[in-house]
This record gives C-alpha cells, structure tokens and sequence, in this order.
C-alpha cells in the first residue's frame, strides 16, 4: 500500500466523518424529537443502505451523477466540465450517503437517551431551543455522537463495493486502502495483502475500544 493511497484513505474518511457529523447531528436529532407521522418513511431512507447490495446502490448513484443527469450536468456547470463519476468528490458523495446510517442511528439513539426533563427545565429556565440543545441535548448524547462518527470513520475506511462502482479504483485519485487490498490479492502478492488488512484490522480495533471506554466514561455503572 502506497503513501498515496493511504492519503485518499484517510481524506475519504475524514471527509465523510465531517459531512456527516453536519448532517447527522441535527438529522439524529430531529428523528429522536419528532411525532411527525411519516418519520418511519426517513427512518426506512435512512437505512436503507444496510439492507441495499453496495452494488445497487453503487450503480443508481452512478446513474444519478452521471454526466447525462441532472445532478451531473449541473455539478458540470459549476465545475467547467467536471464529472462525478470516477472522480474523488463522487467518491466522497457516495460516501456519505452509504455511511448516512452508520452515522444517523446512533446519534438519534444518543438523543433518545437524554432526559427530556431536563431539556423542559432549561426552556422553563429561559434557555432558547438552541440554547437548550446546545447546552443540554447535545452534550447528555455526546457518547452517541461520538460512537456514530467513529463507527462513520472506521466504515469509510473499510469500504469496498460502492468505491469500485463510482471510483472505478483509478491509482492516486480513488484508489482506497480496501481497493489496494483487493488488486494485491489479484496479483497473488498475499504478504502486502495481509500486512494491509492486519494495518485495518488493527485500526477498526482501536477506534471501537476507543469509542466504548467513552461510552463507559460518560455512563459508569
């Protein structure tokens, strides 16, 4: 595995922890507050990477961002002729859709924690909804927040199906660690093979050792 691939490895998942940590939070947030009655409808779109083969999601997102869509020509248009498709910003956007569960589900988990008692208080205090939540909500379900992006990370590094289907594994552009694994298999190279999914497989065990002692810390029994 080369410097080059471990970079686009480690800006992918970076990338897509960020994005997500936008767009997670107040998405968990949202789905453990509300009683809207179609919330089982984003609740389903929201999984539904876990249960889809990363192929077919892989190959509707090549269809939806390809050159000939909408998303495509206008991702074109403010590029001067960018495609998304094959390139690192595809590659990123699929990303966060695929990992928009791994994220999603434990946050809303980490908010449905929190006392909402506590959150009443804070209002009858005089807190604003923002304030409330930035000084109540969000740091009670930080052990969910922070499990939600671990988990987004470590995922992102691992992944293998959707990054074939909208990458294309093209060396130095998007070409993932997963991706390096696969082509040494290939070329019957099992000792860089191994070293490379060892190196993963240590890294998946850290974070999660890591992101349960904070759990632990923040909830001892």
């Amino acid at each position: 595995m080369n410097g080059d691939t471990i970079r686009i490895t480690a800006m992918l998942a970076g990338g897509t922890t960020v994005l997500l940590a936008v767009i997670a939070i107040p998405l968990g947030y949202w789905l453990a507050r509300t009683r809207a009655s179609w919330r089982p409808l984003v609740d389903a779109l929201v999984a539904l990477p876990l249960v889809l083969p990363p192929t077919v999601l892989g190959f509707y997102l090549l269809r939806g961002t390809g050159p000939d869509s909408i998303v495509g020509r206008a991702y074109a248009t403010l590029t001067g002729g960018g495609t998304l498709p094959f390139s690192f910003a595809g590659l990123l956007a699929a990303s966060v859709i695929y990992n928009l569960p791994f994220a999603v589900r434990p946050i809303a988990a980490g908010f449905t924690a929190v006392d909402r008692r506590l959150v009443e208080a804070a209002r009858c205090l005089g807190a604003s909804p923002a304030r409330a939540f930035a000084r109540v909500d969000l740091p009670l379900a930080w052990p969910g927040v922070i499990a939600g992006l671990v988990l987004t990370f470590t995922h992102t590094v691992g992944e293998f199906g959707v990054v074939l289907m909208i990458g294309g594994n093209i060396p130095g552009v998007t070409r993932t660690a997963s991706l390096a694994i696969y082509d040494d298999v290939q070329a019957l190279n099992y000792a860089a093979a191994g070293n490379a999914s060892l190196a993963l497989l240590l890294l998946a065990f850290a974070t999660l050792a890591i992101a349960y002692a904070l759990q632990r810390r923040a909830f001892p029994l």
